[in-house]
């Protein structure tokens, strides 16, 4: 089995490895030279996490309940953050937990679990392609509730990627085209819906959206409205981006991100320091090894002989896609500001060990095509 590996896959994690640890170095050499240690930490971490997914076979999770325990598990974990003296608050956030200090977002680790959670309930259907309300009600339903509570902490930007976890897994289920359609045109609505309100009765948009959500909505739509205040994060990732034109800057000569300029340098607006040091060609880079990491998953999913392992890997690459796509769409200011981390670039525990769990179950689906199951006595 250890043949089947995808080592180009590994050797993709491996560089984004490098260029976040160059990245985290940028964005804190003069504030805090300790993250890039403990990202290499956290990074070591995620390896064991990666090696010990590797130790089962996938398949055993389509058997039995075991996934909708883990997902009841993260249901259990996503209402501590309100638990008094467990629940922390960051940025006006209810998102994380602290357990004997050890500090950690639920959130991410939903993640995975509804992957597998949707994953075995869309094998368990009989009905592929999806084409019945009630197969749609089932998978709304273990949707919506985590999506329900991660809404609720206020976290709109990991709400969103449950959506694109669960619309790269229905698309792959297969659905009946007058349900996409539906589907596809109630989101169009509700987010016109969202603008059309801002613009005309701001004041009823104020009832459903807490007050940052709309402030991010007014950068979105002129950040130059207020440079200094709402709009002060994207003017500057955007200075940082735009100065570091074709090659950049150099390491350790971004003035926006050694001049301290980047509000969360190190976390969301990553991409923005990485840009300004090393310009078009290092973003270039960057892109370009998302690209072909995608493009690894994504080969494995269509060589994989199960659909269970095909479910799980269009969930992953659903999640991996959105959240590049999002974070660095707000660091250039096409996309609203969610507050989303980069995978495997930005700084956070976490995050990271969600994305390495996620490449382990890539490689433990690729590595186990055409193989006996193990472990199973």
């Amino acid at each position: 089995m250890l043949r089947q590996l995808d080592f180009p896959l590994i050797l993709l994690v491996g560089v984004l490895a490098v260029i976040s640890i160059v990245a985290i170095s940028s964005a804190t050499y003069t504030v805090k030279p300790t993250y890039p240690d403990k990202q290499m930490m956290w990074y070591l971490l995620g390896i064991l996490f990666l090696v010990a997914t590797l130790l089962f076979d996938y398949r055993l999770l389509s058997q039995g309940r075991l996934v909708y325990v883990l997902y009841g598990l993260g249901i259990v974990l996503l209402t501590m953050v309100w638990i008094p003296g467990l629940g922390v608050k960051v940025n006006g956030a209810q998102q994380w937990v602290n357990l004997g200090g050890l500090q950690f977002q639920p959130s991410e680790f939903m993640k995975i679990f509804l992957i597998l959670s949707m994953a075995k309930l869309l094998v368990d259907m009989e009905e592929i392609p999806i084409r019945g309300w009630r197969n749609i009600g089932k998978i709304l339903g273990l949707f919506l509730l985590p999506f329900a509570v991660i809404l609720k902490q206020p976290d709109l930007g990991t709400a969103l990627v449950l959506m694109g976890i669960l619309g790269g897994m229905v698309l792959v289920a297969g659905v009946d085209w007058c349900i996409l359609l539906t589907c596809v045109l109630a989101g169009a609505v509700l987010a016109g819906g969202v603008f059309a309100l801002y613009f005309t009765h701001k004041d009823w948009l104020e009832m459903i959206l807490a007050d940052h959500q709309i402030q991010r909505i007014e950068t979105f739509i002129n950040p130059a409205s207020d440079p200094t205040g709402a709009g002060y994060q994207l003017t500057q990732s955007m200075i940082a981006v735009g100065s570091g034109q074709l090659s950049g800057k150099g390491f350790h000569h971004g003035t926006q991100a050694q001049g301290n300029w980047i509000p969360e340098p190190h976390n969301d607006f990553i991409f923005a320091v990485f840009a300004e040091e090393f310009g078009f060609i290092g973003g270039s880079i960057l892109l370009c090894t998302f690209l072909f990491l995608i493009y690894r998953m994504v080969k494995v999913g269509i060589s994989c002989e199960d659909r269970f392992g095909s479910y799980i890997i269009a969930g992953i690459v659903g999640m991996l896609v959105f959240q590049v796509f999002q974070n660095i769409g707000m660091t250039v200011g096409m996309l609203p500001i969610t507050g989303l981390p980069l995978p495997f670039v930005s700084y956070g525990g976490s995050s990271l060990l969600t994305g390495m769990v996620a490449v382990g179950l890539v490689l433990n689906i690729g590595m186990r095509q055409g193989g006996e199951y193990l472990f199973m006595q």
